[in-house]
């Protein structure tokens, strides 16, 4: 089943051709450069960014993906799109040029969850197979990115169970925000990564690692980031560190948030006894986080799986039809096309065909 998918969940843009696992065709529009000078994602900016190119970007995945067959809307068999979670002003641009389009061409409709959208991208081909990695169930799944701490039980396909999440920030909304404090810009974690690798990804300052004492997985962030910013400015607010070191801080604070993560993960997988990782989203772009987790799960002889790609780590069309796949094939489709987006966004442990 050839299906065109469209996930406009936050600042970027993108729509992708899917055939099954494979990726046929994908383009992806980023807004970073126009949220850039604000430090962060401005709602009224992004709708409008989606609602000028949406249309621009369904007619050069269709016009990429090289095959006279596909090349047409009248020869998809169908259109995905991300419902929820993500930022409602943007999900509303990509829920109605969906519903536009199924309705145009008489195409069904098939929503689907941002977060397992994630986790399905750990399994995303190329349009020639690549990679071949086959499903193994169970997986314990970590979503890390902006906007999501999570973690997944991945029992079956399309059979999931949150069973840790975070109580405020983020792991990547915390390394953003440490960035701004440093006067570093947005988006902050690869200018992050990058100066903590310059002095060798140590720990000079041993920042808290919250909840770490918690007997269940859940996450916390925020403390870490209040911890930091009166580091660095005192509880005067007149600046106790501030001529500290710049790439000792960075690599400071992003050992903080990856021994948080690395020790809750062990934590998990000594709890649920699952050895299969899939880690995914935005932060997993980090080598050393990549490393940190390598090292990890080497300890318990299994086995890790990232986004085989780079593009698949950030927010993207792609791992969106690969899902859409799956539920066309349990014919998971939408009953109604007018009632999508009038509901409320459904969370992953409860998300089904409407």
């Amino acid at each position: 089943m050839r299906i065109l998918a469209i996930d406009t969940s936050c600042d970027e843009t993108s729509v992708a051709i899917t055939s099954r696992r494979r990726v046929l065709s994908n383009v992806i529009y980023s807004q970073i450069l126009l949220h850039k000078k604000w430090g962060g994602v401005v709602p009224s900016i992004a709708k409008r960014a989606h609602e000028e190119r949406i249309d621009f970007v369904v007619d050069e995945t269709l016009r990429k993906v090289g095959n006279k067959n596909i090349c047409s809307l009248h020869n998809i068999d169908a259109i995905a799109v991300t419902q929820g979670p993500g930022l409602a002003v943007a999900l509303e641009v990509g829920i109605k040029k969906a519903k536009e389009l199924a309705k145009k061409y008489n195409k069904k409709l098939i929503s689907v969850n941002h977060l397992e959208g994630h986790i399905y991208s750990a399994f995303v081909q190329n349009s020639k197979g690549n990679p071949k990695r086959d499903f193994k169930f169970p997986y314990l799944a970590l979503i890390i990115s902006g906007g999501h701490t999570e973690f997944v039980l991945f029992k079956n396909h399309l059979d999931y169970e949150i069973i840790g999440s975070t109580l405020d920030d983020a792991s990547g909304e915390a390394l953003d925000k440490a960035a701004k404090i440093l006067g570093l810009g947005y988006p902050g974690g690869p200018v992050i990564e990058r100066l903590a690798k310059e002095v060798g990804n140590i720990d000079f300052h041993n920042f808290p690692r919250p909840m770490l004492k918690s007997k269940d997985l859940n996450f916390s962030f925020s403390g870490l980031k209040t911890s930091f910013y009166y580091f660095l400015n005192g509880q005067d607010g007149k600046g106790a560190h501030v001529n500290q070191n710049i790439k000792q801080l960075a690599s400071s604070f992003q050992e903080a948030v990856f021994d948080t993560l690395i020790k809750k993960t062990e934590m998990a997988i000594k709890l649920t006894t699952i050895n299969q990782l899939i880690v995914v989203g935005g932060v997993v772009a980090n080598l050393r986080l990549r490393k940190l987790m390598r090292d990890l799960i080497s300890k318990y002889h299994g086995e890790v799986l990232f986004p085989p790609y780079k593009y698949l780590t950030g927010d993207n069309a792609s791992m969106i039809g690969v899902v859409a796949g799956f539920k066309a094939e349990k014919d998971l489709f939408i009953k109604n096309i007018d009632e999508l987006g009038r509901i409320p966004r459904m969370s992953l442990n409860k998300f089904d065909s409407i």
